[in-house]
């Protein structure tokens, strides 16, 4: 019987960075969401804590401040279809009005 590779999957990470500057915690989070194609999800949380961590990082500001993202968590894994139309995030907000929108119904 010949080796067969397993199919890749498609899934949606769901990464939480955390914000310090200069070493300490500004209490603000940014939320990433990431394509990763893996065999089974275990796989693909190692692959999106691998993503993550990669994509850490360090920058100073103009006024001089060391500015961190560091990984916080995967939050969520999903995994997805990839056809024409597939939801690939969807939030609720309350309602704000737009003075001027570009685009509506």
């Amino acid at each position: 019987m010949p080796f067969m590779k397993a199919e890749l999957k498609a899934f949606i990470a769901q990464l939480i960075y955390r914000i310090e500057c200069n070493g300490l915690s500004t209490d603000q989070y940014e939320e990433q969401w990431r394509l990763v194609y893996a065999e089974h999800e275990m796989q693909a949380i190692e692959m999106a804590k691998a993503i993550g961590a990669k994509d850490a990082d360090t920058l100073i500001d103009r006024h001089g401040r060391y500015i961190e993202w560091k990984l916080l968590a995967i939050k969520d894994l999903q995994q997805t279809g990839l056809d024409n139309g597939t939801l690939l995030f969807s939030v609720i907000k309350d309602a704000e009005l737009v003075a001027a929108p570009v685009w509506s119904v």
